[in-house]
């Protein structure tokens, strides 16, 4: 639960609670539809001086209806038409809008992610869900390096929470090549990252249980596997998803056929981009039973279908994330061992900051290299678990930043 401030005088008196109040510590002061006469009686309720609070989804709703009370009487509306105005209790996914956090915090956002996609009951999952979607994309936009290089680098280290780390890369992958490769409508864009983050939610318990479990699945296991495609669709149907090709992608993303994109249904196209970044990161993804693929071979099995021709959907997400991906490990002509921070010019020269020296020493602090200079060129991708350096997220993550942004 994430909670903000609420101004006393935006509460509606006489009137029933659109929304629960809370004290500063998240306890429960009033329930939803609790009804608060006047003014002292709620500062007998919270107490003088205090502050009331709403959870942070309950509050998108409250400021959308205290700016329509804003826009409503600059315009001059009558005193009647503000008076009947209500609180939306509907969220139109096209018209989420997040506020400008600053730097993301990427371990708070997989708890979240974690969280939802284990609850599909509960009532504020379509809300949550598209509001974590939004967030995601607006991090990913402001800077897609820093993105991909937090999502690569908990997806390498932290298996406990796979399936939401997983879901996320996944979305941020499809997004970049929608928007920077294949120019999708930003419709399309939605549609497709949404359906990337929920594509496992029929079995998120199991899959992280799988990640950490060394024997091969049990018969049980194997077919919550085989059968959770369309319990997902199940899920998201009782939840309200209508949105057809949403759908279709996640109950075909393991078995969308390859072939041009422009050829397939709007679903399936969807679903070959999901299942070309849902392999790729899975092969880079360590688990209990198998150690990860390096990334420049995971992104030459994700380059090819399964006829050995060149992938559209592949080549598009090849395109957007890089060869060699941030977050990802590669030694240097000069035999130093870097981590890559900003995709390059072109996919195979990215900005990478070396950590290991050429001596195999650890450096105090990262050299960054340019590995399109001849001298500094990637010679090898080098495997997550052989590099026994810590990775601190926020120490690193500003290298990232490209031009004049602020993270």
């Amino acid at each position: 639960m994430r909670l903000i401030t609420v101004s006393f005088d935006s509460i509606r008196y006489g009137e029933p609670l659109p929304y629960p109040l809370r004290d500063a510590n998240g306890t429960l002061l009033a329930n939803k539809g609790f009804v608060v006469e006047s003014k002292a009686d709620l500062e007998k309720l919270v107490g003088k001086g205090f502050e009331i609070y709403v959870d942070i989804l309950d509050a998108d709703n409250h400021r959308s209806y205290v700016n329509r009370l804003h826009h409503m009487v600059s315009e001059n509306k009558d005193l009647g038409t503000i008076a009947n105005a209500k609180l939306a209790q509907g969220v139109d996914p096209n018209r989420i809008e997040v506020a400008d956090e600053g730097p993301p915090d990427w371990l708070d956002l997989q708890a979240q992610a974690n969280s939802l996609l284990r609850d599909t009951a509960t009532p504020h999952f379509l809300p949550r869900l598209h509001r974590l979607h939004a967030l995601l994309r607006g991090y990913a936009q402001r800077n897609p390096n820093g993105a991909l290089f937090a999502l690569f680098h908990l997806s390498a280290s932290e298996i406990r929470m796979y399936s939401a780390t997983h879901a996320m890369l996944v979305s941020v992958m499809c997004g970049l090549a929608a928007r920077e490769v294949l120019n999708w409508p930003e419709e399309t864009e939605l549609s497709l990252c949404l359906a990337a983050l929920t594509m496992n939610v029929g079995m998120t318990d199991l899959q992280d249980r799988l990640a950490m479990q060394i024997a091969p699945p049990t018969p049980d296991q194997r077919k919550q596997i085989d059968q959770h495609a369309p319990r997902s669709v199940q899920l998201l149907e009782q939840t309200g998803v209508r949105d057809a090709a949403w759908l279709e992608a996640v109950r075909d993303h393991h078995v969308a056929p390859p072939g041009r994109l422009a050829d397939m249904s709007a679903g399936h196209r969807l679903a070959r981009l999901i299942q070309r970044a849902d392999m790729f990161a899975a092969r880079l993804a360590p688990r209990a039973s198998r150690v990860p693929t390096s990334p420049a071979a995971a992104m030459q099995a994700c380059y090819f279908d399964e006829n050995r021709q060149v992938d559209e959907a592949g080549a598009a997400l090849i395109k957007a994330v890089g060869i060699y991906s941030p977050g990802s490990f590669v030694r240097l002509s000069t035999n130093e061992v870097a981590i890559v921070i900003q995709r390059g010019v072109n996919t195979t020269t990215p900005k990478v900051a070396v950590l290991i020296n050429r001596e195999g020493i650890p450096t105090s602090e990262p050299i960054i290299r340019d590995t399109s200079q001849r001298d500094y060129r990637i010679v090898a991708s080098v495997p997550h678990r052989e590099v026994k350096v810590q990775i601190h997220l926020p120490r690193l993550l500003p290298l990232t930043v490209t031009g004049d942004r602020l993270w």
